[in-house]
């Protein structure tokens, strides 16, 4: 497990047109007395822009179009900490990678662009692994106790000072990172697969922060009483919300759009998921609900997405899935019930995977897990 030097850190018009305007221009506006010059082709022609971000003094690129090769870089010009490629050349899709002094290759796939577009990207060069910081005795006011946390910040966050990621809540922290934690010593591997979706570009960089759970886990993680016990959802949550990410947001560089802010667990961190989605999706745009124990109270959580159909924010994207195999086959058709319930809300992405023999347990989970970072943070910009 790689810690990092910043833990330390972390721990403490239109305008108006003049009314002195000449006749002549009004009738131009207007389509009156005669015809506006020709543009030239050049005017015609498509600006393509590329603008790499990097705290550097040299950057070059390459790539397969537009004078560009993958011999020879093009040295970018720099201002304000970005470098800047332009060209009304490009006719296709091109595929480029920048290069700092035209030696080192920016690491992962290749970027690209189309003919008339302005994309910006944050290549990195120098590693591949995230790093992961366990934190404990982390206290909240609303719960009135402590839980260990554990905060995962991916390969970039150190080599590109300015940029600003998605970040993603999880519950059940001690089983997301280090065996050694982990209830019967399972991990979901989560630091390996944010790496490799960093490595690959599959899945955009983004922390990670593990919320340990402890005693009252089923109170926390459940909506209503339900017969055992629970009913502490909104609380726990509005620890999440209240306390949680602001201090996340203060101390990390995080996005804070909605749209980059994820919260995913299983089981029962699976439903106090989609609880969250539903009581606050204007704090969370992308919602994953594995294997999320719909069975709950007379399964409570699909009546209740159901009846948000009025709800004046929707979630952005929903993946829910669930196993085929052991007891009561993971909940199985409740749990693609649930699905139908958020496609019928109108929701643009929603993914339902069933895993094929995967039972209710940390190893379907794990396997799984990288799909649903794939469909929740989605690619890394400017993919080939």
């Amino acid at each position: 497990m790689h810690v990092s030097r910043r833990t330390a850190r972390l721990a403490k018009t239109l305008l108006p047109i003049p009314i002195a305007v000449g006749i002549a221009a009004l009738l131009l506006l207007s389509g009156c007395g005669g015809s506006a010059p020709a543009a030239d082709a050049q005017d015609l022609a498509q600006t393509t822009t590329v603008r790499v971000h990097y705290p550097g003094s040299s950057m070059f690129l390459r790539g397969d179009h537009a004078g560009l090769s993958w011999s020879k870089g093009v040295q970018l010009q720099q201002a304000g900490g970005v470098f800047t490629w332009t060209t009304t050349a490009l006719a296709a899709r091109m595929q480029f990678k920048p290069l700092l002094a035209d030696s080192t290759w920016s690491r992962g796939p290749n970027f690209a662009v189309s003919p008339g577009a302005t994309v910006d990207v944050w290549p990195r060069f120098r590693g591949d692994h995230g790093y992961v910081a366990r934190y404990d005795g982390w206290w909240s006011n609303t719960l009135q106790d402590s839980r260990p946390v554990w905060i995962y910040t991916p390969p970039s966050y150190d080599e590109q000072p300015d940029e600003r990621f998605p970040i993603v809540y999880m519950h059940d922290g001690q089983n997301l990172f280090d065996a050694a934690y982990s209830f019967a010593g399972v991990i979901w591997n989560v630091q390996g697969a944010m790496d490799q979706g960093a490595a690959d570009g599959s899945v955009r960089e983004a922390i990670v922060v593990g919320i340990g759970n402890d005693a009252n886990r089923i109170w926390e993680y459940t909506p209503t009483d339900g017969g055992y016990g629970g009913g502490g959802a909104s609380p726990y949550l509005d620890f999440v919300v209240g306390e949680l990410k602001p201090q996340m947001d203060r101390t990390l560089r995080t996005s804070g759009s909605r749209l980059d802010t994820a919260i995913v667990g299983s089981s029962l961190g699976g439903l106090v998921s989609a609880c969250a989605g539903l009581w606050h999706p204007d704090v969370f745009g992308l919602v994953g609900e594995m294997s999320p124990s719909t069975w709950w109270d007379d399964t409570w959580v699909i009546g209740q997405v159901q009846a948000s159909a009025s709800a004046a924010v929707k979630l952005a994207r929903v993946y829910v899935d669930s196993g085929d195999s052991g007891p009561s086959n993971d909940d199985e058709q409740n749990t693609a019930t649930l699905a139908q319930a958020y496609q019928g809300l109108g929701i643009a992405w929603v993914q339902h995977v069933v895993g094929h023999g995967d039972s209710h347990d940390e190893t379907a989970w794990a396997r799984r897990l990288p799909g649903a970072l794939r469909f929740l943070l989605g690619p890394r910009t400017a993919m080939p």
